[in-house]
């Protein structure tokens, strides 16, 4: 992955992303880190908890979210980047995702410290985006999602749901591939909770092994997401932390490599065993 420090050894381990929502309005942690100071805290805290990789997000993509301008977002991003990369402790060093659908803030993010970058859209929302991250030679993550993240939850008729999911997948790794993405660079997501209802979520989990044949690592975010909170009638995000860790047990059993997180400390634990027993 360009300069990264870490090397990733897929297969080996579960690899944890944390999440680094720098938005007011997120699902589960909005306006919590919306601040610079707030912003470094959370981050030095996942690192020192375990964490693999942070995932940097400056636009909001939960049900009904509008998108923001690139101004707006380049202001969120930049300035955490920067100030991470500054700094004197193993932040400087941590593998840093960009969570956007733009093919400039990609740029700008690597320019200024960014290692990957991870487009929900997979490159359809923005036509210049594979072209770009093959020029940065950086890595990036595929998600499956029909719409936008305003209308997305309209669009959960499937006539075959993990059938149709992989084929957009391998389509969207083609393309990126034509782009000049060699395949060692992409990663791939199923797109948990992005235009799939509570069913649909829960066959993607029981199915995820199925998406091994796209010869790409796979990487699952289903941390504090809704469908857990139906599981365990909670509907405090922050309270499914537990629910969190069941799910991501039965995606380390299903060889899943990346698990995106919110609560890093705890799901590096449970990295930890489950790897010990599934992959041992």
């Amino acid at each position: 992955m360009n300069s990264l420090i870490k090397s990733f050894y897929w297969g080996k381990r579960t690899y944890i992303m944390g999440i680094l929502n720098v938005t007011p309005d997120s699902f589960s942690d909005g306006g919590d880190f919306h601040t610079l100071e707030t912003a470094l805290i959370q981050a030095k805290k996942m690192v020192e908890a375990g964490a693999d990789l942070i995932d940097i997000g400056g636009q909001s993509t939960r049900p009904g979210s509008e998108f923001i301008s690139i101004e707006e977002e380049l202001n969120r991003v930049l300035p955490i980047i920067k100030l991470l990369r500054s700094q004197e402790n193993i932040c400087r060093e941590i593998p840093i995702s960009v969570d956007t659908t733009r093919a400039i803030v990609a740029e700008k993010a690597v320019e200024v410290g960014a290692n990957l970058i991870n487009d929900i859209s997979a490159g359809t929302y923005d036509n210049e985006m594979f072209s770009v991250v093959a020029d940065l030679k950086v890595p990036i993550i595929l998600m499956h999602i029909r719409g936008t993240p305003k209308t997305m939850q309209k669009l959960t008729d499937y006539q075959n749901l993990i059938g149709e999911i992989y084929q957009f997948l391998n389509s969207r790794i083609e393309e990126a591939i034509k782009a000049g993405i060699t395949r060692e660079k992409i990663i791939i997501d199923p797109g948990i909770g992005f235009a799939k209802n509570y069913e649909q979520n829960l066959e993607i989990i029981r199915n995820l092994s199925r998406f091994k044949s796209l010869n790409c690592p796979i990487l699952v975010g289903l941390s504090r997401k809704s469908f857990i909170g139906k599981i365990l009638n909670q509907p405090d995000a922050k309270q499914r932390v537990w629910g969190t860790a069941a799910g991501c047990v039965a995606a380390i059993a299903q060889s899943v490599d990346i698990l995106r997180v919110h609560d890093v400390k705890e799901m590096s634990e449970v990295c930890q065993v489950a790897d010990v027993i599934f992959r041992s």
